[in-house]
């Protein structure tokens, strides 16, 4: 094992720490943004970056936010009916890579794909893959992933 390998960033401790309180409150979980930076010792804008990327749409979340003295961050798990469809109609015609991946990171958070899946689309959608001048890339990926999800979803896309 190499130094460093056990430590885990301070973005990773948060989302874990948010993520344990979901699951131990039924999927919506109450905060106050200062209380849990006070908790990591860390300031506001570092639990905005958090949930600003690991707890976004895409990832099949929804961050209710109200600032001030009463304020507080409300955070539901959002439950799809059909995880694979909803993520077709949200990639919309241009897709980049972080947001691809996402997308799939959602898909095996709900067992909608497992982890070969998972790993076939990133691998399909990954900048290696799409040998296209960039302003065609995303367009690219976008199409690739809708057409892999409605394969995936039984051509119910």
């Amino acid at each position: 094992m190499k130094e460093g390998d056990c430590k885990v960033g301070i973005s990773d401790r948060i989302e874990a720490f948010i993520n344990e309180l979901l699951k131990d409150s039924g999927g919506c979980v109450e905060l106050g943004r200062n209380e849990l930076a006070d908790i990591f010792s860390c300031v506001p804008s570092q639990i905005n970056y958090v949930l600003s990327t690991r707890f976004c749409p895409e990832r099949g979340y929804t961050v209710e936010s109200r600032r001030g003295g009463g304020g507080y961050l409300r955070i539901r798990r959002t439950e799809l009916s059909d995880p694979v469809r909803e993520t077709i109609n949200e990639i919309g015609s241009s897709l980049d890579y972080p947001r691809a991946r996402a997308f799939v990171l959602n898909l095996l958070q709900s067992n909608a794909a497992d982890e070969q899946t998972a790993a076939l689309i990133l691998s399909a959608v990954s900048d290696n893959a799409l040998t296209v001048p960039q302003p065609f890339k995303d367009e690219l990926r976008a199409s690739i992933m809708k057409n892999m999800l409605s394969a995936l979803n039984g051509g119910r896309g």
